[in-house]
């Protein structure tokens, strides 16, 4: 798994009815892209993550301005 700092953090939910968590990746702490992460969710509280099988990374594009 390898992210950069603006993609997202996904966590998907483990049983019906649950909801995805996802969270922006704002530092990573790990060689070349790699877990941990530090990461902020949308209350704006911060952690450092190591995600599991059931996390993906949302990479965000680089939005071009005009």
């Amino acid at each position: 798994m390898h992210a950069s700092p603006g993609d997202r953090l996904v966590t998907h939910g483990r049983t019906v009815g649950q909801t995805d968590h996802v969270v922006e990746i704002v530092e990573v702490l790990g060689p070349d892209g790699t877990p941990p992460f530090r990461v902020r969710s949308a209350d704006g509280r911060e952690t450092i993550m190591s995600p599991g099988p059931d996390s993906t990374v949302d990479h965000r594009k680089p939005t071009s301005s005009p």
